[in-house]
């Protein structure tokens, strides 16, 4: 029985939601020969997390101006976040998420190496083991993508991709391989504004919110699985909220649009609150699923561009 009884929950729901708690950590799934695979799978933020971007769909236009100044980060720089889910009166930890830039070379250029990994507690293993990585390589300068790279194995499926961006002729070269199938080599019309998520990651930091007024929109493109998304995120003003690493925090606070899914809630039901300062560090990212609510929290830093100059309190 998949359901309540008494107060209590059966074991077969409580494993079901367990799981979903994985799906839903890099943000967003979809069916695939009848079995689920990871859309964006760690939020995992901001984000994927968390993630901040998550699978999203919107009918809008496609984004003409994404010109914009890294005060944000910088190379050596590390974030790290821990995910609940909560149902009602439970309360879990479901997994951990962490992410890096550093410098690196890429076809003898330097460029920014993003890295965002992310895996559940062993002691969740015996019934649904995740161990993901996701890569972007990206110009120090424009902070467009070069090359993406995702690792990703859940239960006992896996998703490897590798895109090779290419902005003279405005296509990704992509190489996509699912499972124990062959690799399915193929090519995406991009526009210039076209990023990979660890890239919009990095450019929704590097965003000027200085003259955004309450519920303006800001517009946001990327790739995933094969797929270019014309997306945006809302702005929802600013807010004071308690981080149990910080304290009492002056955030800047968003919603980015949703499509609804497996174990999404359509709608701008996600919300994340960013450090309202030069370096926009997410905080805390709050999200409906079809049963229960995810959160990430903030759980350590390092190597930060900037001094947190919005903490009101300790």
């Amino acid at each position: 029985m998949n359901h309540l009884i008494c107060g209590f929950i059966s074991e077969t729901s409580l494993r079901e939601n367990l799981k979903n708690i994985y799906l839903a950590i890099m943000v967003g799934t979809n069916y695939l020969n009848s079995k689920l695979y990871i859309k964006l799978s760690s939020i995992h933020l901001l984000f994927y997390l968390c993630l901040f971007i998550a699978a999203v769909s919107c009918p809008i236009k496609a984004q003409k101006n994404c010109t914009s100044t890294n005060k944000a980060f910088q190379a050596g720089e590390s974030l790290n976040f821990k995910i609940y889910y909560n149902w009602g009166v439970i309360w879990m930890d479901a997994g951990e998420v962490s992410f890096s830039a550093t410098i690196t070379e890429l076809n003898a250029r330097k460029v920014y190496h993003f890295v965002g990994a992310g895996g559940s507690y062993p002691k969740y293993d015996w019934f649904y083991k995740v161990n993901d990585k996701y890569e972007s390589y990206f110009d120090t300068l424009t902070l467009k993508p070069l090359r993406f790279i995702r690792d990703v194995h859940e239960g006992g499926t896996s998703a490897k991709d590798d895109y090779i961006f290419n902005f003279q002729k405005n296509k990704i070269y992509t190489m996509e391989k699912r499972n124990n199938k062959p690799a399915k080599l193929d090519s995406i019309n991009i526009t210039s504004c076209t990023n990979d998520i660890g890239t919009a990651i990095y450019y929704t930091r590097c965003l000027d919110f200085s003259k955004s007024k309450k519920n303006d929109t800001i517009p946001i493109t990327f790739v995933l699985d094969g797929k270019v998304y014309y997306s945006y995120i809302r702005y929802l003003g600013k807010e004071i909220i308690n981080s149990e690493l910080l304290g009492n925090v002056r955030c800047i606070k968003f919603s980015p649009k949703l499509v609804e899914g497996t174990i999404f809630k359509g709608g701008e039901g996600m919300v994340v609150w960013v450090t309202d300062d030069e370096n926009k560090i997410p905080i805390y990212v709050e999200t409906p699923i079809i049963v229960g609510v995810i959160k990430v929290k903030l759980s350590g830093y390092y190597g930060l561009r900037n001094k947190i100059d919005c903490i009101i309190s300790k």
